[in-house]
């Protein structure tokens, strides 16, 4: 398994950007399908987009379709989520996760279906 850390979080305007990031501290990203979930109070936690291994698939939950780009550097080791026209609904506090698999282009949007995960990191978008 690999040890994840995520930075990049922090307030800022609606309608402004942040970029998150997330690092393996132990071990390579390469060999593992990469999600970010998040998880506001009281709510449950929910899925926010996928990158696969190697092909570069992406998935993206309905609610920041093409408004956040998730992508990787896999010589980097990291996984970055862009993440542009912020809401007041998009505070929370974000996730980076992994999930090994031997395929290049499967991504996974179930909490279940991915074993590492960071700690977070606080995103906080006011209004």
């Amino acid at each position: 398994q690999v040890q994840l850390v995520e930075s990049g979080g922090g307030l800022v305007q609606a309608g402004g950007s942040l970029r998150l990031s997330c690092a393996a501290s132990e071990g390579t990203l390469s060999s593992y399908v990469m999600g970010w979930f998040r998880q506001a109070p009281g709510k449950e936690r929910e899925f926010v987009a996928s990158i696969s291994r190697t092909i570069g698939n992406t998935l993206y939950a309905d609610s920041v379709k093409g408004r956040f780009t998730v992508s990787r550097d896999n010589a980097k080791n990291t996984v970055t989520l862009q993440m542009n026209s912020l809401k007041p609904e998009d505070t929370a506090v974000y996730l980076c996760a992994a999930a090994y698999s031997m395929s290049g282009y499967a991504v996974h949007s179930g909490m279940y279906q991915y074993g590492s995960w960071g700690q977070g990191t606080q995103v906080t978008v006011s209004s």
